[in-house]
């Protein structure tokens, strides 16, 4: 009889352990995409030729705690029209600069940006046909196919908020033949 007790008890010690050990577990993996990082898939190819569609990213979710940031990094922010869609970026003006594009280049206060990203001749400067100046949280971003891509040029993206730029996309992990961090 004392035998069945104990290994009743046992069994139940054995059972809150594993619980206990499945919701610390759980609530890590909670921290960590809610707050340090997740993935991402890159939809469409307004980023090509650094990224293309089916591309999947990390996207560091905690350093822009800390800094703020800087020109030519790949950022994620939500789409302000459509929930759940998230868009993935190029920053190029920032907070306090001046942004226009003449004849196909991007100006930052009044100078023409050296841009290595940009592979093409941007053909319509959108919203930054005139001189856009950036107010203390806002950013400027475009996609790499400068050509094909809905961004700052556009009223439906517009100037990114600080607030709204959930992190930085740092590391391909898919396709495995691409694999490895991007360049910024």
């Amino acid at each position: 009889m004392r035998q069945k007790k104990t290994k009743k008890k046992s069994i139940w010690k054995e059972l809150l352990s594993w619980i206990i050990y499945l919701a610390v577990l759980f609530g890590a993996i909670y921290l960590i995409v809610q707050y340090v990082g997740e993935r991402t898939i890159v939809s469409g190819d307004s980023m090509y030729p650094s990224l293309s569609d089916g591309d999947s990213l990390i996207v560091d979710k905690i350093s822009y705690r800390f800094v703020n940031p800087d020109r030519y990094d790949v950022v994620v922010f939500p789409f302000r029209y459509q929930e759940g869609t998230f868009y993935i970026k190029r920053v190029i003006g920032l907070p306090g600069e001046t942004v226009q594009i003449l004849d196909g280049k991007v100006y930052i206060n009044g100078k023409a940006l050296d841009d290595p990203y940009g592979y093409e001749t941007i053909r319509n400067p959108g919203l930054a046909s005139g001189a856009i100046t950036l107010k203390q949280d806002e950013y400027f971003v475009l996609g790499d196919n400068r050509n094909n891509s809905a961004d700052s040029r556009e009223p439906s993206v517009g100037m990114i908020s600080r607030e709204d730029i959930i992190g930085r996309a740092i590391f391909r992990i898919w396709p495995a033949g691409s694999i490895g961090f991007l360049a910024s």
